[in-house]
C-alpha cells in the first residue's frame, strides 16, 4: 500500500509540474532600432518596446514563452522562412507581397508614413509632389521604398539601413526630406536627438497600413492561437495599457 501511496504521489506530481515544463519557447524576431515599436535597451541590453510587450502577453495568453531575437528589419522576413526565428513582431506593415512569402495575424496597429524635414525648413508639404526633383530617404525593406520610387518625381530615393541614419543626414542637411514610420519618427524626435529635424504635421501618409504578427504560412495552429490570444489582450484593454505606455492612442489611421 505504501508503495502505490507513493507511485501516485510521483504520477500526481509529474502532472503537476508537467505544462510548466513542457512550455515552448519561440524565438521572436524583432529590430533595434524603431522605438517605440522594437528597440534596444541600453541599460539591461535587450529588445524592448510596444510589439515586444505585445508578442509577450500574446505568448502568455496562448501557452508560450518568447525569446526575443535582435534582427535587422530588412532580415526578418528571410529569418523567419529559413526557421531562425519563428515570429515576427516588429513595426511590420500588412502587405500583399509580404503575405505572398508569410502569413501574418489580425492587425495589431494602424498607421502611414511620416515625413521629416529639416527644421529650418518652414513649407507646409502635403504630398510627394510638393518635393519633386529633391533627394530622399527611407529605410530598406519598409512599404514606403516602391512608393516613393515609383513615383517618378524625386532626383534621388536614398535606401538607409535604419530611421537613425534617415534623421541623421535630415538632421545635418544632407537630406531634403526622409520618410519613414509615423510613430517611430514621432517618438525619436520627442526624444530631442536630433533637435534640427521636424515632423510635418499637414504631409498626408500615401501608405496606411497595420502591422501584424508575422508567421510561416505553414504554422496555421500557431497563427489561430495567435488570433484568439491578440483577441483577448484587446478586450481585456491590455492592448490599449501596452499603446498607452509607449505613448501611442488606441487607434490611429492618419489617412
Amino acid at each position: 500500500m505504501k508503495r502505490l501511496i507513493q507511485a501516485a504521489c510521483a504520477t500526481l506530481a509529474l502532472g503537476l509540474a508537467g505544462p510548466a515544463v513542457a512550455q515552448t519557447t519561440l524565438k521572436v524576431g524583432s529590430t533595434p532600432t524603431g522605438i517605440p515599436f522594437t528597440f534596444l535597451d541600453t541599460k539591461t541590453n535587450t529588445i524592448q518596446g510596444v510589439m515586444v510587450d505585445v508578442i509577450t502577453a500574446v505568448g502568455r495568453e496562448a501557452g508560450f514563452a518568447v525569446q526575443v531575437e535582435p534582427l535587422q528589419f530588412s532580415t526578418l522576413i528571410a529569418a523567419l522562412t529559413a526557421k531562425k526565428i519563428d515570429i515576427i513582431s516588429a513595426a511590420m506593415f500588412i502587405t500583399p507581397p509580404r503575405k505572398e512569402v508569410i502569413d501574418f495575424s489580425e492587425p495589431v496597429y494602424t498607421y502611414g508614413e511620416g515625413m521629416i524635414v529639416p527644421k529650418s525648413d518652414t513649407r507646409e508639404y502635403v504630398t510627394f509632389a510638393d518635393l519633386k526633383g529633391e533627394t530622399v530617404g527611407v529605410q530598406v525593406g519598409t512599404a514606403f521604398v516602391e512608393p516613393l520610387k515609383k513615383s517618378g518625381l524625386f532626383a534621388e530615393v536614398k535606401i538607409y539601413d535604419t530611421i537613425p541614419d534617415i534623421l541623421r543626414d535630415v538632421n545635418a542637411g544632407r537630406l531634403k526630406a526622409g520618410f519613414a514610420d509615423g510613430p517611430i519618427l514621432a517618438y525619436n524626435l520627442k526624444q530631442g536627438l536630433f533637435p534640427n529635424v521636424r515632423l510635418v504635421e499637414s504631409y498626408k501618409p500615401t501608405v496606411v497600413g497595420s502591422v501584424g504578427i508575422g508567421l510561416r504560412k505553414e504554422d496555421s495552429e500557431l497563427r489561430a492561437k495567435i488570433d484568439a490570444a491578440l483577441s483577448r489582450i484587446k478586450q481585456s484593454g491590455e492592448l490599449a495599457r501596452i499603446l498607452e505606455k509607449w505613448g501611442l492612442k488606441p487607434s490611429v489611421n492618419p489617412s
